[in-house]
């Protein structure tokens, strides 16, 4: 009896070990490259392209896509519910929307790697909080500054403002140009996507949507 025991605790533990080098070796796939392999893997790229990574014009140029690689894709590097941590409650009873509009952002598609140009409209209901409007910009630049689709992104946007600032509603609305269809594949220049997630009021009661939509829109037109 005892050395059955022992046997199943045995071969629990060979299965614990096992499960753990299985952890242990895929961490090690995904551990972040070098700054050398990732510059290494630029001048593959150019070589593949048909030019020489060796000559005067391309010499720096790994070095260089490192580091906009770096500035294109910080987000990885930081908490987006960092920054609605901070609010304020000092709202005098203030139960209107809270809107700001046009925010401009850059991404890359994670299909082709091709820009993202456009602009985030972010709209929330604030239950008794609110937060500083520069940090709604700061959240739009953390999921943007990621490999990206747009229809995550939009959904990214929302829920984050929902489970940190726990509003009535939220409202994103998103608006871009992808150069993933602009610059190849079809090459249809002047085509804007558009995306939108609704939560909350915003979802359940068609006149607060409808504020919100329409306050995009006349406050378009009324700075054009």
């Amino acid at each position: 009896m005892r050395g059955g025991l022992r046997e199943m605790a045995m071969g629990k533990l060979a299965r614990l070990v096992k499960v753990k080098v299985r952890r242990t070796s895929k961490a090690a796939k995904e551990q972040k490259p070098s700054r050398t392999e990732a510059e290494n893997a630029v001048r593959t790229l150019i070589r593949w392209a048909g030019d020489n990574p060796r000559r005067e014009g391309l010499i720096s140029t790994p070095a260089r896509v490192a580091r906009a690689y770096e500035e294109w894709f910080s987000g990885y590097d930081e908490d987006p519910k960092e920054y609605l941590s901070r609010t304020f409650e000092e709202i005098s009873g203030y139960d209107e929307m809270v809107l700001l509009r046009d925010i401009s952002f850059e991404s890359h598609c994670e299909h082709h790697l091709a820009p993202i140009i456009g602009r985030v409209h972010v709209g929330y209901l604030p239950r008794n909080r609110v937060v500083g409007i520069s940090k709604l910009a700061r959240l739009v630049d953390v999921y943007a500054k990621r490999l990206q689709i747009q229809e995550k992104m939009t959904a990214e946007i929302a829920a984050c403002v929902d489970s940190v600032l726990k509003p009535l509603g939220v409202a994103v609305v998103i608006e871009a140009a992808h150069q993933c269809m602009t610059t190849r594949g079809v090459h249809k220049s002047d085509v804007t996507m558009v995306t939108s997630r609704m939560l909350g009021v915003f979802r359940k009661n068609a006149v607060t949507r409808q504020e919100f939509l329409s306050a995009i829109g006349r406050l378009r037109s009324g700075a054009q």
